[in-house]
């Protein structure tokens, strides 16, 4: 499981069962989530074992930042190429061989695209994925059994051919081959490393590579680290991906080994798994007709946190009686109190003093509001305090200098880690105030996230001043 969550800078989605459904299309949630995840100033890319030239048009069509391409040996965004790494002609030239020898159907992956056989081929078109969609992991080796002696009645892979396309780049190999015969076929070739998407296909990249090494190597590149990256898959070459990145969120359609590696698991790629993920860590907010949606983004973060720890939001404005008020204010006093204490460093004379300091700016106040009518009613009253002090708190932070965004949402992926096991939030009996599973400090407690981006901001502030200088 993940430690101390970062603002997340980066998503990245595997493509086949994960951002496409089963029908092949991109449902209308995911794209809503991902211009969301865009304007936030947040980098969407994909990391798939399929072709650059599949993939082109994901990245034009959603307006995406980059791609990882067949298993990470591919890597490009809409205006160049990041990274390639060929396969070694000499290993090439064996594999082909014993395919050839053992009459095994193999294609070879270019920049164009996958170029082989006619069952690959068909195999990773819409129809052969929404077919093994439908077929059962048990029966796989069945099926391509008899889907192969099929095709192969019409017309036998033609190998000849793929000896010219040795010439070209070649950056993945992809084998019919069932999951029991990886292992040979990875004892075999030890210079190269088999992983799968397909109960019916391996694919044979070179090793030391794989999605998780190209998501770093894209991170290099515009700035992120690992642990600053969300990440989408449901196959085992999304394996070393979902375990390794800050959050990595397994599909509801994965089989139960990939969600056990994964941090979190959404529902399926027919029924909004990703949109229910990224709103589930408060990255976006979900459309909601029977309840409204505010201007104000991080509004709507902590409208989801409230809809997902206590089930259900008001929709219709109202104002707290005395008791509820009473139990907010105590909540933002903590706060206040904290405040006072970190600036006073930890000296014991200097915090009790503007403790007693805080008292008396209280006893002040209590006198002020008794002193003056209020004609308001109590709706109005309530609103126009607490925006002041949303006004203040910005106010206080322009006078730091410091950006609050980053801080916020920081502060706001830790709040949803609050879930106990359970699956429920836990409430104080008295206050209702949210209570820490025992293990939120480990995994989720914000201050080592707020020192990385206050220390961010710091070098860049001083950058500026260089410059100018």
């Amino acid at each position: 499981m993940f430690g101390n969550i970062l603002a997340i800078k980066a998503v990245f989605f595997d493509i086949d069962g994960t951002l496409l459904n089963d029908r092949k299309n991109v449902q209308k949630s995911t794209q809503k989530a991902i211009q969301s995840l865009k304007k936030q100033g947040v980098f969407v890319g994909l990391a798939t074992g399929r072709g650059p030239a599949f993939v082109q048009p994901y990245l034009e069509n959603l307006g995406l930042d980059f791609a990882v391409t067949y298993n990470g040996q591919y890597i490009f965004t809409r205006d160049q190429v990041l990274y390639e790494n060929q396969l070694p002609k000499s290993l090439i030239y064996k594999i082909m061989q014993d395919a050839t020898d053992k009459r095994r159907e193999i294609s070879l992956g270019t920049s164009a695209g996958l170029v082989g056989s006619r069952i690959i081929g068909i195999g990773t078109s819409s129809f052969g994925q929404v077919l093994s969609a439908l077929v059962p992991k048990k029966m796989a080796k069945t099926v391509e059994r008899s889907f192969k002696h099929l095709i192969r009645r019409f017309k036998p892979q033609n190998f000849d051919n793929l000896w010219t396309m040795v010439r070209q780049p070649i950056y993945q190999i992809v084998l019919v081959v069932t999951e029991d015969q990886t292992a040979k076929i990875q004892e075999k070739f030890p210079q190269i490393k088999v992983t799968r998407s397909s109960p019916y296909s391996a694919d044979l990249i070179s090793r030391g590579q794989s999605k998780i090494k190209g998501i770093e190597r894209v991170g290099e590149y515009f700035g992120f680290e690992l642990s600053e990256v969300m990440a989408f898959g449901d196959s085992e070459n999304d394996l070393e991906m979902l375990s390794g990145v800050g959050i990595g969120v397994a599909m509801g359609n994965a089989a139960d080994g990939i969600k056990t590696r994964a941090h979190y698991t959404t529902s399926t790629n027919n029924n909004d798994g990703i949109s229910k993920a990224l709103a589930h860590y408060g990255l976006i907010s979900l459309e909601n007709d029977a309840s409204f949606t505010s201007r104000d983004d991080n509004f709507n973060k902590v409208k989801d946190f409230h809809q997902l720890m206590d089930g259900e939001t008001v929709k219709l404005p109202r104002s707290y009686g005395i008791e509820e008020a009473g139990h907010r204010a105590d909540f933002k006093i903590e706060e206040l109190v904290e405040f006072l204490y970190a600036a006073s460093q930890g000296d014991r004379r200097q915090f009790t003093q503007a403790l007693l300091n805080l008292h008396a700016a209280i006893d002040k106040a209590a006198e002020k509001v008794q002193s003056k009518e209020h004609p308001e009613t109590p709706l109005v009253g309530q609103v126009d305090a607490l925006t002041d002090l949303l006004y203040l708190t910005y106010g206080s932070f322009v006078l730091m200098g410091v950006d609050p965004k980053p801080l916020f949402d920081t502060v706001h992926e830790s709040n949803m880690g609050k879930l106990f096991p359970d699956g429920l939030a836990h409430f104080d009996p008295v206050t209702h105030k949210i209570l820490k599973p025992e293990d939120w400090e480990e995994r989720f407690a914000p201050e080592p996230a707020i020192k990385r981006e206050l220390d961010r901001q710091i070098q860049k502030a001083l950058k500026r001043d260089e410059k100018k200088g």
